[in-house]
């Protein structure tokens, strides 16, 4: 049952603007599964769905996770839209973002599973990225001072 409400989420996001888990919740509802706000949250983060800004401005859930092109697209988004500053020292990338965005922009980036990267960890407002050398470290900032 679990697996087919998965795929059901998958083909609600890909198929529909959904901006809120209340919106899936209904849909799902009717579609046959009786579910919980608690569920649905849940297979959000197993399915590893994220919102994206959408061509109209507003955020909506994507399953932006399953292909590395539309994983590059989901991070290019957030990133451009929530990050304000990139700052390198020696191998460590520092991004600002808005308030209460380093955790999203954070996770989309390790969701592109960069090779030039060994880790990453977020707060609030900032990121910092650990770059396996000096030159990797400044070729992703010069990569993501081109998002801005």
């Amino acid at each position: 049952m679990k697996s087919q409400r998965h795929q059901a989420i998958l083909e609600l996001v890909s198929n529909y603007s959904i901006n809120t888990q209340e919106e899936l919740l209904l849909r799902l509802n009717k579609a046959g599964y009786n579910v919980t706000q608690a569920t649905i949250s849940r297979d959000i983060k197993e399915l590893r769905i994220l919102k994206t800004l959408g061509a109209d401005g507003k955020y909506r859930y994507s399953a932006g996770g399953r292909n590395s092109n539309d994983k590059v697209t989901g991070f290019e988004n957030l990133f451009s839209s929530s990050a304000s500053k990139v700052d390198v020292s020696e191998n460590i990338v520092v991004v600002r973002t808005m308030s209460g965005m380093a955790q999203a922009v954070c996770a989309s980036l390790d969701n592109l599973e960069l090779e030039d990267i060994v880790g990453t960890i977020a707060g609030d407002d900032t990121i910092f990225i650990v770059a396996g050398s000096k030159e990797k470290a400044e070729n992703l900032q010069m990569r993501f001072n081109k998002l801005l």
